[in-house]
């Protein structure tokens, strides 16, 4: 029996000793990696806190200690340790655990996370009402390195250093290599400074000297460059934190050593932890990028399961950006901190001069983009869609209102599976759709993504083109070949009585419908502006026109076919299919689509309803 199999709450850690602990930091370690091979999931940021999290856990009371994790693709040690563990194998599943904190899971998960950067201004609001309510416990926010370069980390810092608020900011800095930075020295001055003698000395003689303005600015500034000179804390300092570190984050007695001395501080603190990336799995450790998020794998050589051969559409996205930076010679690419992700790994390499990762940092991404085409060249933003909702305010002020052109290649629109309503891009249509100087397209298979980037491209304004996340699957109609024309659909099929009004890919599992309903089908390609003289072609010649999209139905492309009914007093019949008025689930894509009623056999038998 392991010592990690009588361990199913943060209590059974605590009559522990430090040398059982090591002990279940290698067993952890070795947990989530067998479950994660089975599963699929985010590993190397997972291997890089175990440590940091069995020292949080075993110095702090969870939950009335208030624990926030940032970036949630951190916490699975903390799951296995929070009543979770025997639900590991369900990890991303359909009715299983999520991949990030939830609410609704566990007590334990004080707050959601999937995008980043929000741990400190949630941590801080706890902190606040532990204060109001006169409680001694502490609000803990742990932000990755990555979370740091976002705008609202800072915001967060800005209040909390300004407050009296016990709240402890724990910076797990997983790029910074543990060298002679990170080393003995370091270590012992994050243990002393975060000591009692240390903070009665800097309390005391901040009374001594509180009579004398003239010395005490002297010994505070002499404290401070001394200080700058051995640990880079200047910044934090400033901010308002009592700034200790950076201490070894695989190190579990000098985090504990430390822990426990902050635990007895009043006021803000920041702690500086350097971890690595897949530490103690030596695949991942070589390779943290390719294990950020990774498919089931071999756990004894680290080898992932084989793909599908046809291309994803991240992977045409590349493929046309690598074509037409060599075509054009002004085309810029940006990402917020979603190189890998969004297709741009090949690009970087070859036009490093072109390539702009600005971190995360959404609004800073538009509004950069927005300057640098008002310079005369022309920004592609590749974007996650739930990442594009964090910049809505660029978009329309700095971007729509001045009609600065820019391309918007947003990935993963609509249903992206495993990583649940986090990640979903459920809304883009329907916040793209009512902005003004926009156009907005879906294309249905690979070839219409590329044309359509093209068309994007070379137009002379705002164009947003929205694909899937996975694998492209073509089917050869006259849409796989035809050009890209402003406003226009292309007719795929012609039948009688019901138009099929198709918005992206599920035009794929829509051919089988309309030969069985001998239906009109639809390929719309643009959302806007929508063919609206097909339109009302189609409502004279047809009984039923039904809107299909991968979108929430609430403003969604239906609603503007619907907006071009009312607007031309069209009689004629309809039915809206997209994503009903709820949060989706995790799962598989196609596990989530039949839940919202997107899958062939739903979709027939709506319409069927409908017609009778």
């Amino acid at each position: 029996m392991t010592i990690l199999d009588n361990i199913n709450y943060p209590k059974d850690l605590k009559s522990l000793t430090r040398q059982d602990l090591k002990i279940l930091c290698n067993e952890l370690r070795s947990f989530i990696i067998d479950s994660v091979s089975q599963t699929g999931g985010h590993l190397s940021s997972n291997l890089g806190v175990v440590e940091l999290t069995v020292a949080l856990h075993y110095v702090y009371d969870a939950p009335q200690d208030k624990i926030v994790w940032d970036v949630g693709h951190q916490t699975y040690a903390h799951k296995i340790l929070t009543g979770r563990k025997s639900l590991m194998k369900t990890l991303r599943q359909k009715n299983g655990l999520s991949g990030f904190p939830s609410r609704a899971e566990s007590k334990y998960d004080e707050f959601g996370a999937g995008h980043s950067s929000t741990s400190i201004s949630s941590a801080l609001g706890m902190a606040e009402s532990l204060k109001k309510n006169k409680s001694k416990k502490k609000a803990i926010a742990i932000i990755g390195d990555g979370a740091m370069t976002a705008g609202m980390a800072f915001e967060g810092l800005n209040h909390a250093g300004s407050t009296e608020n016990n709240i402890l900011v724990i910076l797990n800095d997983n790029d910074m290599s543990i060298s002679n930075n990170v080393g003995a020295l370091n270590n012992y001055l994050a243990k002393l400074l975060s000591g009692k003698i240390y903070g009665g000395i800097k309390k005391s003689g901040k009374a001594v000297f509180s009579k004398l303005p003239p010395v005490l600015e002297l010994a505070r500034k002499t404290e401070e460059h001394v200080k700058g000179m051995v640990i880079p804390g200047t910044l934090f300092e400033e901010f308002g934190f009592n700034y200790l570190g950076p201490v070894d984050g695989h190190d579990l007695d000098i985090l504990i050593d430390t822990l426990e001395n902050i635990k007895s501080l009043e006021g803000p603190q920041f702690l500086h932890v350097a971890t690595k990336k897949g530490y103690g799995f030596e695949p991942a450790q070589n390779d943290p990028n390719r294990f950020h998020g990774v498919n089931k794998f071999d756990p004894s050589s680290g080898n992932t399961s084989k793909s599908v051969k046809t291309k994803t559409y991240t992977e045409v996205f590349s493929d046309w950006l690598m074509s037409a930076a060599k075509k054009y010679p002004k085309l810029c690419a940006i990402t917020p901190a979603m190189a890998d992700g969004s297709g741009l790994t090949k690009f970087a390499k070859k036009y490093p001069k072109r390539f702009y990762d600005v971190g995360i940092a959404e609004q800073h991404a538009l509004t950069f983009a927005a300057g640098l085409s008002l310079s005369g060249y022309k920004p592609v933003v590749a974007i996650y869609s739930t990442f594009l909702q964090r910049a809505y305010d660029q978009l329309i002020h700095d971007i729509a209102l001045q009609n600065i052109p820019v391309l918007f290649a947003i990935d993963r629109a609509g249903i992206v599976g495993a990583d649940g309503a986090t990640h979903a891009g459920s809304y883009d249509i329907s916040f793209l759709r009512c902005v003004p100087n926009t156009i907005l397209m879906a294309p249905s298979n690979e070839k219409e993504c590329s044309l359509m980037l093209s068309f994007g491209y070379k137009y002379p304004g705002i164009c947003a083109v929205r694909y899937p996340r996975g694998h492209s699957h073509v089917v050869e109609t006259k849409s796989s070949i035809s050009k890209i024309t402003l406003g226009k659909a292309n007719v795929l099929r012609e039948g009688k009585k019901i138009a099929i009004l198709v918005f992206g890919t599920l035009v794929n599992i829509c051919h089988e419908i309309a030969e069985k309903l001998n239906a009109t089908l639809v390929d719309m390609r643009f959302i806007k502006p929508l063919d609206s003289g097909l339109i009302k072609e189609l409502s004279v010649s047809h009984k039923l026109i039904v809107t299909i999209e991968e979108n929430v139905v609430s403003g969604g492309a239906g609603s503007g076919v619907l907006e071009v009914v009312s607007q031309h007093n069209l009689k004629c019949n309809t039915l809206c299919l997209g994503l009903p008025d709820r949060f989706t689930g995790h799962g598989s894509q196609e596990e989530i689509l039949a839940d919202c009623g997107l899958d062939n056999q739903t979709i027939l038998a709506k319409i069927e309803k409908a017609m009778n």
